[in-house]
């Protein structure tokens, strides 16, 4: 009898500490410095290119850490690029995928009737290490491709910094 009510005692005493592990968590973020660096090759990459584009980088939960707006790009841009990298956070993955995966017949396709989603090429995930850190959006080049590839020079410059 003893032998039992230790051995449950024990028991309950583990699973109390499994509850209190799970109860909170730890996540990672970005530094404005390394959404900085991001944003500003992605900027330099369209520069490059001739494009005058805004560039946004939000956190996990979609918020804007940095926005970056060239000279002569359009003022629409702003909320483009900040909705892309809104969608890419959000729904974790490229934003040119998102919009495949949602067209008309696709089993997402209501998604596509949420105010910030925005189905068109140029918003990224910025991942790395196992860790979701947000996403990077881009708008002002002629199409959503050459905004992606802009995007994905800004990952690249982050890259190595988020693989530990």
């Amino acid at each position: 009898m003893f032998k039992t009510a230790l051995t449950a005692t024990a028991l309950a005493a583990i699973s109390l500490a499994a509850t209190a592990q799970e109860a909170v968590f730890q996540t990672k973020s970005l530094t404005p410095e390394t959404a900085l660096i991001a944003a500003q090759a992605a900027m330099q990459s369209c520069r490059k290119q001739g494009f005058q584009v805004t560039v946004v980088v939000v956190d996990k939960a979609g918020l804007p850490q940095v926005l970056l707006r060239d000279r002569y790009a359009g003022p629409h841009t702003v909320d483009v690029a900040t909705n892309k990298a809104w969608t890419a956070a959000s729904m974790r993955m490229a934003t040119s995928v998102f919009a495949t995966e949602t067209q008309a017949g696709k089993p997402m396709s209501g998604l596509r009737s949420h105010a910030r989603v925005l189905a068109a090429g140029g918003g990224l995930v910025i991942e790395g290490g196992g860790s979701l850190f947000g996403g990077i959006g881009v708008s002002g080049g002629p199409g959503g491709e050459a905004d992606e590839a802009c995007a994905q020079a800004g990952l690249k410059s982050i890259a190595d910094a988020l693989e530990f």
